[in-house]
């Protein structure tokens, strides 16, 4: 197995479950837990919670209704780490856009769901 020098991920943007029912899951964090969303979406599918440490923990409803968890990992050029992921075998989707990101949807050989991340300016 080789190794490789550089690494195109210098972090974790966000961990956090994939969940059936984010106002009970948020719900559950906040006032159980008692740690305060920083983010919530405006159409109710999951809230994130920027901790202490700065990292963040999010809960988000999933189109296709699967559960789980997740990890974001960073990236600083999302282009050229889909290019570079790609050619290491990993399939990817072309990154979609949001109004605070870059992100494109990976699987690892166990079928457990990554997420390539860049965050805009």
């Amino acid at each position: 197995m080789s190794t490789t020098t550089g690494t195109l991920v210098k972090g974790i943007d966000l961990t956090g479950f994939l969940v059936k029912d984010p106002a009970k899951a948020i719900a559950f964090y906040r006032d159980v837990l008692g740690i305060v969303p920083t983010q919530i979406d405006e159409e109710g599918r999951g809230a994130e919670f920027t901790l202490a440490d700065g990292t963040t923990f999010g809960v988000w409803r999933p189109e296709d209704g699967e559960t789980g968890g997740f990890v974001m990992f960073a990236v600083d050029d999302i282009t050229s780490a889909v290019g570079e992921l790609r050619s290491r075998g990993v399939e990817l989707p072309d990154p979609m856009e949001s109004p605070v990101c870059h992100m494109t949807f990976g699987q690892d050989p166990e079928g457990n769901g990554f997420i390539i991340h860049q965050r805009k300016k």
